[in-house]
């Protein structure tokens, strides 16, 4: 299938089968302790962010203070986010995928392997400047002199 089509694929199919899993949790447990359930994991998962999003910015801190990008935690923190957001949003299937972003072992697997994804780029970007062992910059180019008389 061609990607440029699966994400309105997705786009429509998600919400429906959230409402799906809405519909049959609430005809086993009824309607009002389904919304109940829902208001309670948005609540649940606002402290969980507080909370792991309050260690990542001390571990962020941390790395700055030692003079070390704290690119690790900027990446934690954006799972984080996003994990929040997904929180907010009602539904069983949004809070799985949230609880994923926020619980500390899930995240730090998501955040590698989006590390094991983009190694590639930054290996690259590493052998280019590993070239120039002299620490010089050449820049290729033409040049004209002009005397002034």
């Amino acid at each position: 299938m061609p990607t440029f089509l699966l994400f309105p694929l997705l786009l429509l199919a998600f919400p429906l089968l959230e409402l799906y899993i809405l519909i049959q949790v609430g005809q086993v447990i009824g309607a009002l302790p389904t919304i109940g359930l829902c208001i309670l994991t948005a609540f649940l998962g606002t402290v969980l962010l507080r909370q792991q999003g309050l260690g990542t910015l001390r571990r962020a801190r941390a790395s700055l203070n030692r003079g070390e990008m704290p690119a690790l935690e900027l990446l934690e923190g954006m799972a984080l986010a996003i994990g929040g957001v997904l929180l907010l949003v009602p539904g069983f299937l949004t809070d799985l995928a949230g609880l994923a972003c926020l619980l500390p072992f899930t995240r730090r697997l998501l955040v590698g392997a989006v590390l094991k994804r983009t190694r590639v780029v930054s290996g690259s970007m590493r052998r280019r400047s590993a070239n120039d062992s002299d620490g010089h910059r050449t820049i290729e180019g033409d040049f004209k002199r002009r005397d002034r008389d």
